[in-house]
């Protein structure tokens, strides 16, 4: 494993910032070329749904954004161990139905040359009983 000393708090503070603009370029700005997404939801097995390199990526972010205009990532925690961070964080928004986004959830980061190389984002599935 490598020790990229170019991971820190301050970038990490950086790219949440950048989500809660709703930058995709800026957020893209922090990826590496092939980089990849493993989002919290859907039809792979394990994964969810990978998005693999910027442009994949940026399409699934503008479109998330157009339809969560709310969309915001709170109360934000950080913990960096090498080329790899955790982040822990609420999201919140309005769905389109007028429900409510409100989940606690974490990204799992890895990074090269100070690069985001994988995303790996995890929710809590809160469900009525």
């Amino acid at each position: 494993m490598s020790d990229d000393r170019s991971v820190s708090i301050e970038l990490l503070d950086q790219i949440q910032d950048a989500f809660n603009r709703h930058d995709v370029a800026a957020i893209l700005s922090y990826f590496d070329e092939d980089c990849e997404w493993l989002m919290a939801r859907g039809p792979e097995d394990r994964v969810g749904r990978r998005c693999v390199g910027k442009q994949a990526i940026g399409d699934v972010l503008s479109a998330r954004f157009e339809v969560i205009r709310d969309m915001r990532w709170d109360d934000m925690r950080h913990w960096i161990s090498g080329d790899r961070a955790t982040s822990e964080w609420i999201v919140r928004g309005t769905l389109p139905d007028g429900s409510r986004l409100d989940l606690l959830g974490c990204d799992l980061w890895r990074f090269r040359n100070g690069k985001v190389t994988r995303k790996d984002t995890y929710w809590k599935s809160v469900e009525p009983e």
